[in-house]
């Protein structure tokens, strides 16, 4: 692991009191920087920021309430005056069908905590003076059809195409980077494999479903300066998925 590639900076990760995003700020930490994370649930932040030691801080909120990033940008301020990374981990899923059946109220939703409110929080970002990078955390769904998870494919879809959007617009100050991830062992994609994990592992050259930790090494890469003249780009992190042979 590199040392210290993130020595004296502060980065904000949305959704992390668990899985892909806690993995993130776990990462982040090792490597010598300050994390701030949010997410709905304050016990659960409490306990990730136990684990992660004192140079984590939470804010507890939903991720689409104006009113919570407001206190996250507020608390980032007192704490550490400054910004250097943003990571967009929040994503919700409430439905699972064929697309033809997506309740619209859902759809809605799902839009709103998965795209609208990742552009949000960049909006903030910037007002409250993001030094460096961006990363989305994106879905290999988004990449090609979902079967069952359509709508939240649409929006990773969506997320996808606002990378490249921002980092057009942001560049050359800011840098902003997507990964996306298949089917990663997480409390969240656990419908996924739960009962059947050797079947949908048969799925991927390398032979296993990711690990949390499989994403948070190539979004530190993507928010360091190793990746310094890199931007608008989607990573995949899918087991090799994407190259397996159609015939």
């Amino acid at each position: 692991m590199p040392a210290a590639r993130f020595d004296g900076t502060v980065s904000l990760i949305t959704g992390a009191s668990r899985g892909i995003g806690f993995a993130i700020a776990r990462r982040l930490v090792a490597e010598g920087g300050s994390v701030v994370i949010t997410g709905r649930r304050q016990d659960a932040l409490d306990a990730a920021v136990a684990e992660l030691g004192p140079a984590a801080s939470a804010v507890a909120g939903h991720a689409d309430d104006p009113e919570h990033r407001g206190d996250v940008y507020a608390h980032i301020t007192q704490r550490h005056g400054r910004l250097d990374h943003l990571v967009n981990n929040t994503g919700i899923n409430p439905v699972y069908g064929p697309i033809v059946d997506v309740d619209v109220d859902a759809a809605r939703k799902i839009l709103e905590v998965n795209v609208v409110a990742a552009l949000e929080w960049t909006r903030s970002a910037i007002g409250a003076g993001l030094r460096s990078s961006v990363v989305n955390i994106a879905s290999a769904a988004g990449q090609s059809a979902s079967p069952g998870i359509a709508f939240y494919g649409i929006s990773k879809a969506a997320l996808i195409n606002l990378t490249a959007q921002l980092a057009f617009e942001l560049a050359p100050s800011i840098r902003v980077n997507a990964v996306a991830p298949a089917v990663i062992k997480t409390a969240f994609a656990r419908a996924l494999y739960e009962g059947h994990e050797a079947e949908a592992s048969a799925a991927y050259p390398l032979a296993r479903l990711g690990e949390p930790d499989d994403v948070a090494g190539p979004v530190a890469f993507l928010l360091s300066k190793d990746a310094a003249w890199i931007t608008g780009q989607t990573l995949s992190i899918d087991g090799g998925a994407g190259i397996r042979p159609i015939l």
